[in-house]
C-alpha cells in the first residue's frame, strides 16, 4: 500500500480565513502571458547632472522596464513638464500599463492616476541603474571635475554610452 504525500501549502490559510471570496480574483496562466495580459510596467525617473556649472542643470529622464530593468527610452532636458512629454511619447509603442514614480509633479500631472503608483518600493531598480551610471560615468558624479562644457557634447558622451551599454547598439 502507498502513502499518500503530504499535501504542500500554497496559500496562507491565516489570511484566507478572514478574506471574503468577492475581493479574491485568480488567474491561471504561463508566467509570461500574465505579464503580457497584465500590461507593461515601467519605472521612471529623472538624474541630475549639469554643464559647464552647477546653475546650469542637465537632467537625464529616462523609464525601465520594472521586471527586466532594461532601459526603454531616454531623453535629455530640464526638470520640466515638456521634457517629460517627449519621454512619454517614446514609451507610447510599448503600450505601459503601470508607472512607478516618485512623487514629482510632471508625472502627477501627466500620468493617469489609475495607473500611476507612487512610493520608493517599485522604483528600486531604476536608482540601482542610477548608481551604476554615475560609476561608470564621471560627469554624472555630483562632486567632480570632470564635467562637460556643451550640453551637446554632454548629452552625447552620456547618450552613447547608454545605446552601447543598454540598447547594445556601438556606433
Amino acid at each position: 500500500m502507498k502513502k499518500k504525500a503530504p499535501e504542500l501549502t500554497q496559500v496562507n490559510q491565516a489570511v484566507l480565513q478572514d478574506l471574503a471570496p468577492e475581493h479574491v480574483e485568480v488567474e491561471i496562466c504561463r508566467a509570461d502571458e500574465l505579464a503580457q495580459r497584465r500590461g507593461l510596467a515601467s519605472e521612471l525617473d529623472e538624474m541630475w547632472s549639469y554643464v559647464g556649472k552647477k546653475v546650469e542643470p542637465r537632467w537625464l529622464w529616462h523609464a525601465i522596464d520594472h521586471h527586466s530593468g532594461t532601459v526603454l527610452a531616454y531623453v535629455f532636458g530640464r526638470r520640466k513638464d515638456a521634457v517629460f512629454l517627449q519621454l512619454q511619447a517614446l514609451l507610447e509603442p510599448f503600450g505601459i500599463t503601470r508607472f512607478y514614480t516618485d512623487g514629482w509633479g510632471a508625472y502627477e500631472r501627466h500620468i493617469a492616476p489609475e495607473q500611476h503608483h507612487v512610493g520608493k518600493e517599485n522604483t528600486q531598480k531604476i536608482a540601482s541603474n542610477h548608481i551604476n551610471l554615475r560609476t561608470r560615468i564621471t560627469r554624472l558624479v555630483r562632486r567632480t571635475i570632470c564635467f562637460s562644457k556643451t550640453t551637446t557634447m554632454h548629452d552625447l558622451v552620456i547618450g552613447l554610452f547608454i545605446n552601447r551599454y543598454e540598447f547594445g547598439v556601438a556606433l
